[in-house]
């Protein structure tokens, strides 16, 4: 696995809008953040906004697909990308 993509996962539990997101992990400059874990759309949503800036790129993980990229400030990778990765752990 490239070590440039960091896991963030952000579905714990029950979870409400009031619930705050997991501390966000040590990005290194240019890394790809990969979102995953079972919760809210609108979750995800802060998760996006929270990583927005600090992130090169970030991807959700589709357990069917693996990671699809959603948002990119690099030439390294694209939206719609799909990246052949597994969470090291079932969240």
């Amino acid at each position: 696995m490239d070590m440039k993509n960091i896991w963030y996962c952000i579905g714990a539990g029950t979870v409400t809008p009031e619930t705050p997101l997991p501390e966000l992990p040590e990005i290194p400059r240019g890394a790809l953040v990969i979102i995953e874990g079972r919760a809210p759309i609108w979750r995800y949503g802060m998760a996006f906004h929270k990583l927005h800036g600090l992130a090169s790129a970030v991807a959700v993980y589709d357990p069917r697909l693996g990671a699809v990229v959603v948002a990119s400030h690099t030439t390294e990778h694209w939206e719609g990308e799909i990246l052949d990765v597994a969470p090291l752990t079932d969240a």
